[in-house]
């Protein structure tokens, strides 16, 4: 009798629970959003406001505002809100408290394209962001022979200047010629730098703030119309 009473018990006990998880899941899933609310993390938020993000919160072709838990789809409002080409990575969720909560991370812009009559940035994986009427970002002017084959090796380019110092302060443009070469444009001066293919870039690089650091002590940098890299274990400047 008594493992007969455990056991209706234990099933009572399972009832009420269950019982109790249905009814705080229905209760839950019929409260309705209260309020929208959008994060951004990252340094770079210029290009986005929380209305542009608000407005991408749609389902249904209506607001997300005010509808119950229940019918929203939190995978399609991330893809709504990824759709924005200025958007890197997006989460989208709600709260106990009936928040739908989005956090957004904004593509960084790392160089500016102006080739083949038009105009984009691109960000340190090479996707390209549309330029904004918002905000108009200060990054290395690329122009010349730029296409999708080759903006790869741009990106790579442009990720080794800005992951140098000197470097990221010092070049300002790059150009492309047909040749598949690069001609750099610099802060300090109206002179180029040569630097010809990308192979042995490193290389390149060292050679240029070992001629820098002769050339700005002695005084010389402005005397030269074009300091070529492309020589092996030589800097070739004309004047």
């Amino acid at each position: 009798m008594k493992k007969i009473l455990t056991y209706l018990f234990s099933i009572v006990i399972i009832g009420v629970l269950s019982f109790l998880y249905g009814f705080s899941s229905v209760r839950n899933s019929s409260k309705r959003i209260t309020k929208v609310a959008v994060e951004f993390v990252g340094e770079d938020t210029n290009f986005l406001t929380q209305q542009m993000v608000n407005k991408l919160l749609i389902q249904n072709n209506r607001k997300v505002k005010n509808q119950p838990k229940s019918v929203l789809d939190l995978q399609g409002l991330e893809h709504n809100v990824l759709s924005n080409p200025y958007i890197e990575r997006a989460t989208v969720f709600y709260t106990i408290d009936g928040v739908l909560k989005t956090i957004v991370k904004q593509r960084t812009p790392v160089a500016r394209i102006n080739a083949n009559n038009s105009s984009y940035y691109i960000d340190k994986q090479g996707v390209k962001v549309p330029l904004s009427t918002n905000y108009s970002a200060r990054v290395i002017l690329i122009t010349g022979d730029i296409n999708e084959n080759n903006l790869k090796e741009i990106t790579g380019l442009v990720n080794v200047i800005l992951a140098d110092d000197f470097l990221k302060k010092e070049i300002i443009g790059i150009h492309k010629t047909q040749k598949n070469e690069f001609v750099l444009s610099v802060r300090s001066g109206r002179y180029k730098i040569e630097l010809g293919s990308l192979r042995k870039m490193n290389v390149k690089f060292r050679k240029l703030k070992a001629f820098y650091n002769k050339a700005f002590v002695d005084k010389t940098i402005d005397q030269y119309k074009t300091i070529n890299l492309k020589y092996h274990n030589q800097v070739v400047c004309a004047k």
